[in-house]
């Protein structure tokens, strides 16, 4: 996908919530806004909005001095993650259908995003989410792929919302116990996206094999990856690609056996997938 108009008044209102989030004065706050309105005025329609965004909030963190703008808010969103897993692991262990009960985990995780204009309730979504039919229903062909594959690549997202894919992994290797998974994480800090240092607290690298991507970007960007990542994207039996902004990066599909999994939050990703806001997908290509 390449930027559209809305994105360009959505990235513009992104610098309030990053000054919301780093508690700015009046001043910065203002610097911030004025910055990001100015530069809209040269946005790249040829780029894809993670591109756009990573450039934005690079240039927001030199203005406000602070490496990781959103360092506070992904551990605040990763505690209240972890408040749900005791009730997650009851309902996938009385599950009938453990393998959809994952992926819905695994999607109900995807509504912490802040560089979404919508905003989330995690107790409210976990209620729902189990009682949502996905409005593209591949999961049954995710589940037939996976059966006879050697290797997936599942490429992260959120802060936070890495708890919950922490349980679907958990819950696949289970049920393929000779898929070796890789886990794929930003490069940088960059928005709220999830990063070695969250992924390694939360245990991962004991559950399975972390890669650092080396994207600057909240989506994985291929020619921005390292040698490596690229060749595990190339290679792997399946890639699941979590959330918005690794679909605005992988749209359209430039592999078969890629699967978006995620949570429609904007209406050009709606427009997109000819969907409405507020849907849930997981379609394989």
């Amino acid at each position: 996908m390449t930027l559209a108009t809305p994105c360009v008044e959505c990235i513009v209102n992104q610098s309030l919530r990053v000054a919301d989030a780093i508690g700015a004065d009046d001043a910065l706050r203002s610097r911030l806004y004025a910055y990001v309105r100015d530069a809209s005025q040269h946005f790249d329609f040829h780029a894809s909005p993670p591109e756009v965004a990573a450039e934005v909030y690079e240039a927001m963190a030199r203005i406000a001095h602070k490496e990781d703008l959103y360092d506070t808010v992904k551990k605040h969103s990763t505690q209240q993650a972890r408040r749900s897993v005791p009730v997650l692991k009851k309902r996938l262990a009385a599950s009938q259908d453990p393998l959809m009960t994952a992926v819905k985990i695994a999607v109900a995780g995807n509504v912490i995003d802040l560089a979404a204009a919508v905003r989330f309730d995690l107790d409210e979504e976990l209620e729902r989410i189990f009682h949502t039919p996905f409005a593209v229903d591949n999961v049954a062909l995710l589940h037939e792929k996976l059966a006879t594959a050697s290797t997936l690549l599942y490429i992260a997202d959120n802060a936070g919302e890495h708890i919950f894919d922490y349980l679907a992994i958990e819950t696949l290797q289970q049920r393929y116990p000779n898929l070796h998974v890789y886990y794929m994480v930003r490069g940088v800090p960059i928005i709220n996206d999830v990063t070695l240092q969250e992924a390694k607290e939360a245990g991962f690298d004991a559950l399975c094999s972390v890669v650092d991507s080396g994207v600057n970007t909240p989506g994985f960007v291929y020619e921005r990856a390292t040698k490596e990542a690229q060749r595990l994207f190339d290679s792997a039996d399946v890639v699941l690609a979590k959330g918005m902004g690794n679909y605005e990066c992988l749209s359209p599909a430039p592999r078969h056996n890629l699967c978006y999994l995620l949570k429609v939050k904007c209406g050009v990703v709606a427009d997109s997938l000819k969907r409405e806001i507020g849907d849930i997908i997981c379609s394989m290509c």
